[in-house]
């Protein structure tokens, strides 16, 4: 018998693998899982000259795990700047920005809390005065929308409304003139392309060392939903020429409105791009914006009688699509937090028939009614959730996103729980940058959900756990999320039990171990 490169030994393993439910140890070759078992039995077998054996008794030790919706690569820039997401209210806001470091001239900024403007319009002559001219860019924390200064929209070229193919739009007061305020992709990226970049070196080693960190709170993987720049293939290649990815990269690139054969095609033939730890891997859209930003898809106005439109102008060309890819055999991720959103995505993958299941998701579902929970199981789409999200809103419903919903929508928000006891799979994530990438905060958010989901939405312990592997597997269509011979050796090691453990205490576990393929990329004490 052929030797481990690896021994873990001496752990509480929890493999979430039926056929064997709990162990004591983990052998691993050529980066898969070759046995499960008992300690002094696969120590016997598996160790040689070259076995590298780690001790984690009193560690338990679980299927690695995953984040199911993350930004790390367009993320870094997302996350340039100053780190306004401790701002509370308009006075914080205008002292961030007086003190702001310059990017090459510029004030750039991000993690705004829509809530930080306390009702007000949100307008650039708030904070004009503090900038001293300079050109600004503000992302608001939900990555939707952005506040720009007068010199920013000059560079820019803008000077009133545009026309876009999809739903974005340039803010203008009563007499055309652009408030600073853009909503959605289209409008912010014409003040991204003349904004301050960072080089491709700058990049890659950004990049290291935001998966270097994820990886020291427990992930092994995320499941990017963005491709970014064309060049990210190119980028991830340059990294793993001389390092291995800290973590198991899937993405899937932006499908947009507009797109004609030529460019699903292209998103067919980029499925074949891969590197030893990357793989672009299903195709993201969007149905919706944000609730906040008033681009949410809703069956009703909100409060200020926005909500009523979808991200694609006509939603049936967005169900063309999707059908043209999944004939094509390409899952579809579709960001999704209205109910009405929800309701089409639904209703596009009902229309494809039983070869629609288990290939397609829904992200985010931030409110919908009670007819469409039993709706995810019965039609194997995926739900695809952030609990970290939950911290943006109050349970008194007196935050921008409550108010704008209304009380009774409000109370039907993030229904993890509901979901998951409907039978639906349930994948679990962060978001990052719109919340905090540590892995161990969505576990515990998981089964403590804060503000507007704070009543009946927790998971147990299990669940929770599932949700950052087995399921998000499930959702990716994946043979992974368990610890079994044969599967990719992607572990975490815990100090405690973060199935059974207080959910206060998992959210600051020790994390001792994780690896990607066999290779350990955190090291804990």
């Amino acid at each position: 018998m052929p030797a481990a490169d690896l021994l873990l030994t001496g752990a509480r393993v929890r493999t979430l693998d039926p056929a064997l439910p709990e162990a004591s140890a983990v052998a691993v070759r050529d980066g898969l899982i070759a046995a499960v078992g008992d300690t002094e039995e696969l120590v016997a077998h598996w160790s040689g000259p070259g076995t590298e054996r780690v001790d984690l008794t009193g560690a338990t030790l679980v299927p690695g795990l995953v984040d199911s919706h993350s930004h790390p690569v367009w993320g870094l820039e997302m996350a340039t700047g100053a780190d306004l997401s401790g701002v509370r209210n308009l006075d914080e806001l205008r002292a961030a920005l007086r003190t702001a470091p310059r990017v090459d001239g510029w004030v750039v900024a991000w993690g705004l809390d829509h809530n930080a403007f306390g009702g007000r319009t949100v307008d650039r002559a708030l904070i004009e005065d503090v900038l001293d001219g300079a050109p600004a860019f503000v992302r608001l924390y939900d990555g939707h929308s952005a506040l720009a200064s007068g010199s920013a929209l000059a560079a820019a070229g803008i000077t009133g409304p545009r026309e876009f193919a999809q739903r974005a739009e340039i803010v203008c007061d009563a007499d055309g003139r652009p408030t600073g305020y853009l909503v959605e992709h289209a409008a912010m990226d014409l003040l991204v392309a003349v904004m301050p970049r960072p080089s491709f070196a700058e990049r890659r080693a950004g990049l290291l060392a935001l998966l270097s960190d994820m990886a020291a709170t427990g992930l092994t993987g995320a499941h990017v939903m963005d491709l970014g720049h064309a060049d990210v293939p190119q980028l991830l290649a340059s990294v793993e020429e001389e390092a291995v990815l800290p973590l198991r990269l899937r993405i899937a690139p932006w499908c947009m409105p507009g797109v004609d054969k030529a460019g699903l095609d292209e998103l067919i033939a980029l499925q074949s791009e891969a590197g030893k730890h990357w793989r672009v891997g299903g195709v993201k859209f969007f149905m919706d914006g944000t609730v906040e930003g008033g681009t949410a898809w809703l069956e009703h106005a909100d409060c200020h009688g926005q909500g009523t439109d979808a991200f694609w102008p006509d939603p049936q060309a967005y169900s063309d699509a999707v059908r043209y890819l999944h004939e094509a055999g390409v899952g579809t991720a579709t960001h999704a937090i209205g109910d009405a959103a929800v309701r089409h995505v639904l209703d596009t993958v009902e229309a494809l028939g039983a070869s629609g299941r288990g290939r397609h998701r829904i992200e985010h579902i931030e409110t919908v009614p009670d007819d469409t929970i039993p709706r995810f199981a019965a039609l194997g789409v995926a739900a695809s959730m952030q609990p970290p999200h939950t911290a943006y809103t109050r349970g008194d419903h007196a935050d921008e996103w409550s108010k704008r919903l209304g009380s009774d929508r409000a109370s039907r928000a993030w229904r993890i729980r509901d979901l998951r006891d409907a039978g639906a799979v349930l994948a679990l994530g962060s978001d990052w940058p719109i919340a905090h990438y540590d892995v161990r905060r969505v576990l515990s958010m998981a089964r403590v959900p804060e503000g507007a989901a704070s009543h009946g939405q927790g998971l147990t312990g299990l669940m929770a756990l599932e949700g950052c592997t087995s399921h998000a597997a499930l959702a990716a269509g994946e043979d992974a999320g368990r610890i079994a011979p044969g599967l990719r050796a992607d572990l975490t090691a815990f100090g405690l039990d973060p199935v059974e453990a207080p959910a206060d205490e998992v959210a600051e576990a020790p994390v001792r171990l994780t690896t990607v393929g066999g290779h350990i990329t955190h090291r804990g004490a």
